[in-house]
């Protein structure tokens, strides 16, 4: 296919396919040993990830009063982005299988740990050093990857409660789950969070705008 970018044939084989493989995260589908109602795929969970990571970060930093010089909320919200990113070459692990015993969690974290690796070598040299610190775990701040961690958890509650309110019963036991891990976190940001932002996920698109429109009909 003939492109303005590509001049030569030179420069086509050259073509990274970091982007492009990312681009197919649309097409993996998440709860593969559930029956759902609502479907989710990994770049729709990496976004909201990312979002509810950056808050958990911000939380931490202007409501908690901790500010950290080591990373930045900015820091969290892009490596959330890419948390999940090898899974374009491994798919989706179900959470049942993933942890079913010592030897599967064990193989998985080496496949997973390849998949990094050959996703990431897709980026060009002079990008590498900067990626590193998003996409390879071993690379990222203790700090980051914990709020990348309880945002993909809270991440799961939100999908758990969804189904549940959608009338799914499958998801009944993960919820109970999730939400007993979330309460063994003792954190104080994932606690502000739940506490301030959770309750409204469960409300209609004209019960979310309500207020707001009682707030302009006041002014």
């Amino acid at each position: 296919m003939n492109s303005l970018f590509t001049s030569t044939v030179e420069y086509r084989m050259a073509t990274f396919r970091f982007f492009a493989l990312l681009d197919r995260l649309r097409w993996i589908k998440r709860w593969g040993l559930k029956r759902n109602v609502i479907e989710e795929n990994v770049m729709e969970h990496s976004w909201q990830v990312a979002t509810i990571a950056h808050t958990l970060a911000e939380i931490r930093f202007h409501v908690l009063k901790q500010p950290s010089h080591e990373y930045t909320p900015e820091q969290v919200a892009t490596t959330a982005l890419y948390h999940d990113c090898s899974e374009v070459i491994t798919g989706d692990m179900p959470t049942p299988i993933k942890y079913h015993s010592t030897t599967i969690r064990k193989a998985y974290q080496t496949i997973e740990d390849e998949a990094e690796h050959e996703l990431f070598n897709q980026l060009p040299e002079s990008l590498q050093p900067s990626f590193k610190h998003h996409m390879l775990h071993k690379h990222i701040h203790p700090e980051v990857a914990k709020l990348v961690k309880y945002a993909d958890k809270i991440s799961a509650f939100l999908k758990c409660q969804g189904e549940l309110q959608a009338g799914n019963a499958e998801f009944k036991q993960a919820a109970k789950v999730i939400e007993s891990d979330i309460r063994e976190m003792n954190s104080p940001e994932v606690d502000y969070f739940m506490s301030n932002f959770v309750e409204s996920y469960q409300l209609t698109i004209d019960e979310l705008l309500s207020q707001h429109d009682s707030l302009i009909a006041q002014s």
